[in-house]
């Protein structure tokens, strides 16, 4: 018999680039019933797509999730060179603890060919969560426009209604391929959008690492490591005290849908600007009356519950484990 909590899940397919947060987003997703986790996808940004892949790979081993599929993507943008985050994540883009080797090879196709597939084969339309750069997505809607409709919604962790990271003006993933996130822009499925302005709320403050540290075994102990190095980064460019841990943001607006306050506006992304490339153009007061709004704007966040939903997320990862090992 079926079981009838299934047909509650959220199929969700997830576009990464680990990456300290999108480690942390990957868990989220594993942990919480509420999500039905299709497949995951590499990009490059934090680091190579080599290396993104490979920490996709490491960290579904290190949840006891190996049966996951996971498929290689966009080595760079769909123009232009490639910006990597290394100077905030390390070389390997998810530096600290040690990790197992993966557990499972990637699938033969290619990330664009896999996740059109993916929602082919569906038998409901399914959210695709992306938390690096917008290459896979904006390729796969481009090149098989066929598909929107089977996208039930794009929630992206990128931009911000005020400053960027990256750039003074453009936060990482949107400067990363604006092309590819102004294609997604303008085609014909719902988007969600939580930028720096929510995400900056999410700070992976002593007490958060407490209580990740709380959690038995190796999850909540690898979790706060991450923070650690992550939180070393931020202190050191940003003059953060915590590291704001970006993009569980975009797991937890699917989960709880009370932890988010959204407000809808019309977003475009610069293109070409000498000093502004990648910088998301929010009009939250209707400035520009002759565009409609387009996306919903990641505003406030509850923060305690946010990061209730983290932590019971590793729990019950951790319980599993612990559960297998017995």
């Amino acid at each position: 018999m079926t079981d009838p909590a299934s047909h509650r899940q959220i199929p969700v397919l997830l576009d990464c680039d680990p990456g300290h947060d999108d480690a942390v987003a990957i868990l989220l997703a594993l942990g919480s019933p509420q999500v039905r986790l299709l497949g995951i996808s590499s990009c490059f940004g934090n680091c190579s797509v080599e290396d993104a892949t490979r920490n996709i790979q490491r960290v579904l081993a290190l949840a006891g999730h190996a049966e996951i599929p996971v498929a290689t993507g966009a080595a760079g943008p769909l123009l232009g060179d490639a910006a990597l985050g290394n100077y905030v994540h390390g070389a390997s883009g998810l530096d600290g603890p040690p990790l197992p080797d993966p557990a499972a090879d990637v699938v033969a196709e290619d990330a664009v060919g896999f996740l059109r597939r993916m929602l082919v084969e569906s038998d409901s339309p399914v959210t695709v969560v992306v938390t690096g750069p917008m290459t896979n997505v904006g390729r796969l809607l481009r090149d098989h426009p066929e598909v929107a409709p089977r996208i039930a919604e794009v929630v992206f962790m990128g931009g911000s209604t005020e400053r960027g990271n990256h750039t003074p003006t453009a936060e990482f993933n949107t400067y990363a391929d604006p092309d590819a996130l102004d294609l997604v822009l303008r085609a014909d499925v719902p988007v969600r959008m939580v930028g720096l302005n929510l995400t900056h709320q999410a700070l992976a403050t002593p007490d958060v690492v407490k209580q990740m540290l709380a959690v038995p075994g190796v999850i909540g102990q690898t979790c706060a490591a991450w923070m650690g190095f992550f939180g070393d980064s931020y202190e050191r460019l940003w003059e953060f005290s915590s590291p704001p841990v970006h993009d569980p943001c975009t797991i937890a607006a699917l989960l709880d849908p009370d932890v988010i306050e959204w407000r809808e506006a019309f977003v475009a992304v610069e293109l070409d600007g000498r000093w502004t490339r990648g910088t998301t153009v929010v009009d939250l007061h209707r400035r520009y009356p002759d565009q409609s709004p387009n996306v919903r704007v990641a505003m406030r966040l509850e923060v305690d519950r946010y990061w209730d939903l983290v932590l019971a997320a590793l729990e019950r990862l951790s319980d599993r484990l612990a559960g297998a090992d017995r």
